[in-house]
């Protein structure tokens, strides 16, 4: 069977309807249709029921769904172990939030390097919806990431526990988001929690989906913002930031994915490698 035709079916699976599904795919919805309609015809049954809310699996959607993901991560697997670097024995792709990143996977990496230098790594920053369709489709080993998706064939692990914190560069007393505060995206998550805390709060002038973005313009130009405890430590101790007093902390949990099956030496390594800094940075 074409690949192309399990990977389209699993990125209408993971956007939930065929218009979204062409724009991660970056083809026409025409082109989705077609290969849809390929697919249920070379299976012999209709895959998806169509409605005003989207795209929602038949039955035996929901049967072909496991060995889609097994197909394409086969495929991908395979080109991904072709392709191990000259000199390495092993070549492992990690994938995470920006935010988990930085002062977490960060870390890791030269721990990986000095325990298995013999294990080539390739480093990738997305957020939730294009990590979990990479670890679908093979093409990623380990996310690291907020709100993962329950998906076929993969183990979602709890890692850790963010603490996110009010933080200002210049009103260290204002008692909520106000004047010069960005509005950082930590997920829905993040969004449900701010919401019904602060249910008087307009909108930020400023908001931006990457937390290093809203930082550096805290640290350039003032103002405050939400961001996590582990991340702008060192910018309490400096003073550059101070903690705003009387206000909320937000709770986020931060999570390991990867294949359910998966048992190589190499991932263990690696799954080790995060589990340690993770607890040490949440200490």
């Amino acid at each position: 069977m074409d690949t192309e035709l399990a990977r389209t079916f699993l990125t209408v699976v993971a956007a939930g309807n065929f218009v979204s599904a062409a724009d991660r795919l970056h083809v026409t919805q025409s082109t989705v249709s077609a290969r849809i309609h390929a697919l249920e015809e070379r299976l012999g049954c209709t895959l998806f029921v169509r409605n005003k809310a989207g795209a929602s699996l038949t039955s035996a959607g929901r049967q072909f769904q496991k060995h889609a993901s097994t197909l394409v991560r086969t495929v991908e697997q395979a080109r991904h172990d072709v392709g191990i670097p000259r000199g390495f024995r092993a070549a492992l792709t990690v994938g995470g939030r920006f935010g988990l990143w930085e002062q977490l996977l960060l870390k890791w990496l030269p721990l990986m390097q000095e325990r298995a230098p013999d294990i080539a790594i390739r480093a990738e920053i997305g957020l939730e919806a294009d990590l979990m369709q990479n670890l679908v489709e093979g093409r990623l080993d380990i996310g690291v990431m907020y709100v993962p998706q329950s998906r076929p064939g993969l183990k979602i692990e709890p890692l850790f526990e963010e603490r996110l914190v009010l933080v200002s560069a210049n009103v260290p007393d204002h008692p909520k988001p106000g004047t010069g505060y960005v509005y950082v995206d930590w997920g829905p998550e993040f969004y449900a929690q701010h919401s019904v805390s602060f249910p008087d709060f307009l909108g930020p002038a400023l908001s931006a989906n990457i937390g290093w973005l809203g930082l550096q313009h805290v640290l350039a130009n003032g103002g405050s913002g939400y961001f996590p405890i582990r991340v702008i430590r060192p910018h309490l101790e400096t003073g550059r930031l101070s903690l705003v007093s009387g206000t909320l902390e937000f709770t986020l949990h931060a999570y390991l994915v990867y294949a359910q099956e998966a048992a190589s030496d190499a991932l263990q390594i690696a799954l080790d490698g995060i589990r340690q800094v993770a607890a040490a940075e949440s200490a």
